[in-house]
């Protein structure tokens, strides 16, 4: 009965663990570009009290085995890249990837970081970069005297400028597509970072090789599904509640252990 009460104490634990998933994935519902996550089980290891196919006699063996778990750790969170909803907003720096890919972006030490989030501004010297000031890369200037900006789907930025009839074409967004996006390394501020186990980035033209396409004066929101979060929530609830019947239990077997002596 004390290995229930450890046994029962993972199973609260773990579900702890996906309520403040859950609690992650809820609050970032409004956030460019997130991903929701998945948090992954494994049970953990089991005390053999009988092995399967020993023999029971000369011409006989046990069909079955008895084994008793020790209940459940976390294995791994799990990122889904499915597409979030586009949204318009009439800004023509906001882009979006309609598919696969990702926009690079240069942080402050040089790393190059991979995002979703297609909010772009121009800075001080007419360089398109993130909320944080991130250079997009390769990089693009836009002209301080342009008159309009814009953005082809396979990722050509073109601008009209006074007194210039034609366009002017004055860079190329390339995006970055991973053999297994969800190996990438989350840091926070909606960047993520390559590992061993996304693979080596893959830099694409927009539209080829499998990438999706830009779609210019759009954002792509979160793609967290507020009914599912809600009934993973209340499941989880449950399961957590019932961990806890389960050391109530082993609580109440004791005790009544306890007083067989009175």
């Amino acid at each position: 009965m004390i290995r229930s009460l450890w046994t029962a104490s993972t199973g609260m634990e773990a579900q702890q663990m996906r309520i403040d998933m859950i609690a992650h994935n809820l609050a970032n519902i409004n956030t460019v570009g997130f991903k929701k996550a998945r948090l992954n089980y494994q049970d953990l290891i089991y005390q053999e009290l009988k092995s399967s196919g020993v023999s029971t006699s000369p011409s006989t063996i046990l069909p079955s085995g008895l084994e008793i778990g020790h209940g459940v750790k976390p294995a791994s969170t799990h990122k889904i890249f499915s597409q979030g909803n586009l949204q318009q907003t009439q800004n023509p720096l906001d882009l979006a990837i309609d598919g696969e890919g990702f926009f690079q972006v240069t942080k402050p030490d040089g790393e190059i970081a991979y995002t979703r989030n297609g909010e772009f501004k121009v800075d001080n010297e007419g360089r398109l970069v993130t909320a944080e000031g991130y250079v997009l890369e390769p990089q693009i200037t836009i002209p301080q005297d342009v008159l309009t900006t814009t953005i082809s789907v396979d990722g050509i930025v073109s601008v009209t400028q006074p007194g210039v009839s034609t366009p002017t074409e004055v860079g190329n967004i390339e995006l970055v597509r991973f053999v297994n996006p969800s190996g990438l390394k989350s840091t926070g501020g909606n960047l993520y970072l390559p590992t061993q186990a996304s693979g080596d980035p893959l830099i694409v033209t927009p539209g080829t090789e499998g990438a999706g396409t830009i779609v210019q004066g759009f954002l792509e929101m979160s793609n967290v599904n507020v009914v599912e979060e809600m009934v993973n929530m209340i499941v989880a609830q449950r399961a957590y509640e019932l961990n806890s019947k389960a050391i109530q239990t082993t609580d109440d077997m004791l005790r009544t252990i306890n007083n067989i002596k009175r």
